[in-house]
């Protein structure tokens, strides 16, 4: 491990909106500063808005020095680009198509390091692979289907990662108790339940991260042609 390598790599789910409450903002934000101050890349899906915008530029730092390693499908590009209005983020090249695109593209040093992929599947597989927790933030249907499949990929024994739900102000209230509901109906085990670590603040994230201890009762199947774990 060199100096300009991070120490470790954090996948972190959240919305591309603000949400209506400055506190999901601010988390965000303040997520981002510790990894900074850590030295670990933000693995995130390439948003330059909303929460995924606040940690990929907290994640950077002021002084742009930070490991930072957007992914994002092509078709959301000229999306995510012309919403935005950044103005290096218009540039003709990053709306190429990926057939003519070398796949790694500086959008802004600001937001890091963008990848472009073909599809949702390629995405999701390449932030999973990249790797070492996730971190699940306020955020819509994407955040949650994301999280929800990595729980799951847990579960089925393709990948050992921590994964943490930074439930900002009780925001995850409502799939925590799905989880317990599910476990006390007989539908998730009690030692799968543990899978899933709750933070309330970016600092008890880190925490989990840090302490997690993978539970038993996981399957222990052979996922070959997931990749490693």
């Amino acid at each position: 491990m060199t100096e300009s390598e991070p120490l470790k790599s954090v996948c972190v789910y959240c919305g591309s909106s603000f949400g209506k409450d400055a506190k999901f903002a601010a988390e965000a934000r303040k997520l981002g500063e510790l990894l900074h101050a850590l030295k670990w890349k933000l693995v995130y899906g390439g948003g330059t808005t909303g929460l995924m915008g606040e940690i990929a530029r907290a994640t950077m730092g002021a002084k742009l020095d930070g490991f930072v390693h957007g992914i994002i499908p092509d078709a959301l590009v000229v999306k995510e680009r012309d919403e935005t209005k950044t103005v290096d983020a218009l540039n003709e090249e990053i709306k190429k198509s990926v057939e003519n695109h070398k796949g790694s593209t500086p959008v802004s040093a600001e937001y890091g390091r963008t990848t472009i992929v073909p599809d949702m599947h390629t995405r999701k597989r390449l932030m999973a692979t990249e790797s070492d927790a996730f971190v699940a933030m306020p955020g819509g249907y994407g955040t949650l289907e994301e999280v929800m499949e990595c729980i799951t990929w847990s579960q089925l024994g393709i990948h050992n990662k921590p994964v943490v739900v930074l439930n900002v102000d009780g925001f995850f209230d409502g799939l925590l108790q799905f989880i317990q509901h599910a476990i006390a109906s007989g539908f998730i085990s009690e030692k799968n339940g543990h899978i899933v670590q709750v933070a309330t603040t970016a600092e008890e994230a880190i925490d989990k991260i840090e302490r997690y201890v993978v539970p038993e009762g996981r399957f222990n199947l052979n996922w070959s042609d997931e990749g490693g774990r």
